[in-house]
C-alpha cells in the first residue's frame, strides 16, 4: 500500500518534537523515531482498530500521542490524517471538528 502523510499531520509531528524538545534536550529525536516506527508497522499492517468514521486510530505507548489515518481500499492508500496529543482537552481540540 502506498503511504501519505496530510500536511496537517506534518505539522502535528513538528510541533510535537518542537515540544517535546523543549521540555528535555534529545526528547523530540526520540518522539521522532518512535513515530517513524508506528509508521513502518501501520505501513506493514494497516488494519488497525476503527474508531470513528472509518477512521482508524494507534496510540503509541511511550508517548501520550495517537495516530489518526484512513484506507483507501480502491486506491490502496494509508493516509495519515493527524497525530494527537492524548492529553490536550478535547474541548478545545481540533479534532472535535473532524468528528
Amino acid at each position: 500500500m502506498e503511504f501519505k502523510i496530510n500536511p496537517e499531520a506534518k505539522i502535528d509531528i513538528q510541533n510535537l518534537i518542537n515540544y517535546y524538545n523543549s521540555q528535555k534536550e534529545g526528547l523530540g529525536k526520540k518522539f521522532h523515531l518512535e513515530i517513524k516506527n508506528y509508521f513502518t508497522a501501520i505501513k506493514k499492517n494497516p488494519y488497525y482498530q476503527i474508531r470513528y468514521n472509518n477512521v482508524r486510530c494507534i496510540p503509541l505507548r511511550k508517548f501520550p500521542v495517537m495516530i489518526h489515518y484512513t484506507i483507501d481500499v480502491k486506491l490502496e492508500i494509508v493516509i495519515i490524517r493527524a497525530v494527537i496529543n492524548t492529553n490536550l482537552n478535547p474541548k478545545t481540540n481540533w479534532l472535535t471538528t473532524f468528528l
